[in-house]
């Protein structure tokens, strides 16, 4: 690797909310990257639990924390973190997953090398099981897929900053709990979209989060992109 003088800026988008059980596990993960230039904008939706303690009890120059005094939703808070994003690249992470170390270093790279590529995402493992993705890794296929599913697992995903802000794009609010299958599926119109055929990220599922609660709305919404 470069120095970081040398290197592009990434920012890490992490919206959090009452996820006090993973958080600390969640952005170490981050913090903890052979990559080591970037930025970790983390929002609090006005956790009523010990998250944002937690976050403020782990010292680190890289971390930026938002803390919103009234609770506004998850698509809301990616939205506006995308406007704070500062770097050339944008890394999605949730507060319940974990990011293998040299996962930014080889998104980063593929996305050096491939000038072409507006999105990179990666294989996962559910954590706890025994189960991984094999999810697409070229876009023509990937294109094809998204009429069936999303396929691009949004909290491993890295984007070209200067792809969205050019082309004025954000998250749909009225598309949650699916507004990353609507976002691929406009980005994949505006350049060529990949995966990793590596795992390099550990997935979490349970009751609490969103994909869980909302899961019927979600099929509805999804439903609607395809």
């Amino acid at each position: 690797m470069k120095n970081n003088n040398e290197t592009p800026l990434v920012s890490v988008l992490l919206p959090v909310y009452n996820v006090e059980l993973y958080i600390e596990e969640a952005l170490c993960s981050i913090l903890n990257q052979t990559y080591t230039n970037f930025e970790c904008i983390v929002i609090d939706d006005a956790s009523t639990d010990r998250t944002v303690q937690i976050i403020e009890s782990v010292k680190d120059d890289r971390i930026v924390l938002i803390k919103k005094e009234k609770n506004t939703g998850y698509t809301k808070n990616l939205n506006e973190g995308i406007k704070l994003c500062k770097g050339k690249y944008i890394a999605r992470m949730d507060g319940d997953d974990i990011s293998y170390p040299e996962r930014f270093q080889k998104q980063v790279h593929f996305l050096e090398e491939n000038t072409d590529i507006v999105l990179c995402g990666t294989q996962y493992k559910v954590i706890g099981r025994d189960k991984y993705s094999h999810h697409p890794t070229n876009h023509d296929e990937l294109k094809v897929k998204l009429i069936t599913g999303s396929y691009i697992a949004h909290p491993s995903v890295m984007m070209r900053a200067s792809v969205l802000k050019d082309n004025e794009l954000l998250y749909d609010e009225t598309m949650e709990p699916a507004e990353d299958h609507d976002l691929w599926s406009k980005m994949v119109f505006l350049g060529k979209v990949a995966n990793l055929n590596e795992v390099l990220l550990e997935y979490r599922v349970h009751a609490n989060q969103v994909s869980q609660v909302r899961k019927q709305q979600q099929l509805k919404v999804s439903s609607d992109i395809k």
